[in-house]
């Protein structure tokens, strides 16, 4: 039996997210075997509410976001990568607003906040480029389109 690149370790915190852990799984893996990144991961699998308030204390910002990530620091247990944080109702509603699942959005917003925790980011446009290179290469693999198309 092989080992997964990744070990994750998932908490479910909101019954909408009831199905998807599979789907999640998936696109974690995906992303961790296309990085050539190894570790633990933890995903948080929450409702609005609990994005809110941790949107707030760890940036300063109001209301929910999709998805929050935070890079394992230093004292971080070795192998540690960090946490990512997914805010179940907005995902659901923007997967609506663009005509995407929420299967395929749910993966695509894992994906964005595992790339975040091996450092990339999309604050500089030519930052944002090679993330978005790098996220639809992952979710090819998995059989998802292109989130970035028009």
């Amino acid at each position: 039996m092989s080992k997964t690149p990744i070990e994750i370790d998932m908490l479910v915190d909101s019954a909408l997210w009831s199905g998807l852990e599979a789907d999640l799984t998936r696109a974690l893996l995906a992303a961790a075997a296309a990085e050539g990144a190894a570790g633990t991961v933890c995903l948080f699998l929450g409702a609005d509410e609990a994005l809110a308030r941790l949107n707030a204390e760890f940036r300063g910002k109001e209301g929910p976001t999709n998805v929050l990530s935070f890079p394992a620091g230093e004292g971080a247990a070795p192998g540690f990568l960090g946490d990512i944080a997914l805010a179940a109702e907005t995902i659901a509603r923007e997967a609506a607003e663009q005509g995407k699942t929420i299967e395929s959005h749910a993966a695509h917003m894992a994906v964005h906040g595992f790339l975040h925790l091996l450092g990339y980011d999309h604050i500089v446009d030519v930052d944002a480029a090679v993330m978005e290179d790098r996220e639809r290469v992952i979710l090819a693999s998995l059989g998802i389109a292109d989130p970035y198309a028009e």
